[in-house]
């Protein structure tokens, strides 16, 4: 496997695993968001503090690696804690682009057209992985407007069915209707 074509599967897999995460959504505490945040932070000082025993490209990547750890391990606990779509969304975004910034960084290790293949790869990767997000969002947010359509259609035969009734019978079976469509 070539180095290029390493890159784009790192860069890839980083912004992929962010579905990993759609079954954890809302299933922590205040408290462990607050901790986790503190956590990640410690972790991002002491990783940058190593960092700075390198010297050139190399520390300049060290230290891209740490603040991408940082950033999606802040997205993932901000996602884990509000479990909203739009956090989901932000996860894939801010793996994409911390992806890319390290990839980025990588690249300039490389000279002349390999380094500008290097970047463009990258880049491409990075915005593919973007679309990807932003498509699972938008069929996501289709996927729950049709589920409210189809509850709003059989809400009204209910209805209409209960029409057919007079008195307590009709009001209970309006109130069964409402309770089991949640109007």
């Amino acid at each position: 496997m070539s180095k290029t074509t390493t890159i784009q599967a790192a860069v890839l897999a980083a912004c992929l695993s962010a579905v990993s995460y759609a079954n954890a959504a809302g299933t922590i505490t205040k408290a462990d968001y607050r901790a986790g945040k503190d956590a990640a932070t410690a972790t991002y000082k002491a990783d940058k503090e190593a960092c700075d025993k390198m010297t050139d490209n190399a520390k300049d990547i060290c230290v891209a690696e740490a603040k991408a750890k940082e950033k999606v391990t802040k997205a993932e606990l901000e996602y884990n804690y509000t479990g909203k779509a739009s956090d989901r969304k932000h996860l894939a975004d801010v793996k994409a682009e911390t992806a890319y910034d390290v990839a980025k960084e990588k690249c300039d290790d490389k000279t002349g057209n390999d380094k500008d293949v290097c970047v463009k790869e990258a880049k491409a990767v990075e915005t593919k992985a973007k679309a990807e997000a932003k498509l699972n969002k938008e069929v996501g947010d289709a996927s729950k407007d049709a589920v409210e359509d189809k509850m709003g259609a059989d809400y009204k035969v209910a209805k209409e069915k209960c029409d057919a009734l007079s008195g307590d019978a009709k009001s209970a079976c309006m109130d069964n209707a409402k309770a089991h469509y949640k109007k």
